[in-house]
């Protein structure tokens, strides 16, 4: 006999896969949250979806860079900053 999926666990919504998560938080930052939600005229499941990708691109971003940063090659960067600094100065005296 097969399997029978949970369908509460996995919705799809515009032809993508939703899940529910159940949050516990402060009164008070719920209220935030809500309060912000209403003030830019969505409602607090589209408000928390946007803050999350936010998140995450925030965090992506980050480790894109701490990956980038392990690789570098100091001298290399600060010969470039060198000359844009000479090049700054040049633009500077016209």
């Amino acid at each position: 006999m097969a399997p029978v999926a949970d369908t509460n666990a996995c919705r799809l919504s515009e032809g993508v896969a939703m899940s529910t998560l159940t949050l516990r938080l402060p009164e008070d930052l719920a209220m935030r949250l809500k309060n912000i939600a209403e003030a830019r005229g969505v409602s607090m499941n589209k408000f928390i979806t946007e803050i999350s990708v936010q998140a995450l691109a925030a965090y992506d971003t980050e480790t894109r860079f701490k990956a980038v940063a392990v690789q570098a090659n100091i001298p290399a960067a600060l010969a470039v900053l060198d000359r844009l600094d000479v090049h700054a100065e040049n633009v500077a005296s016209y």
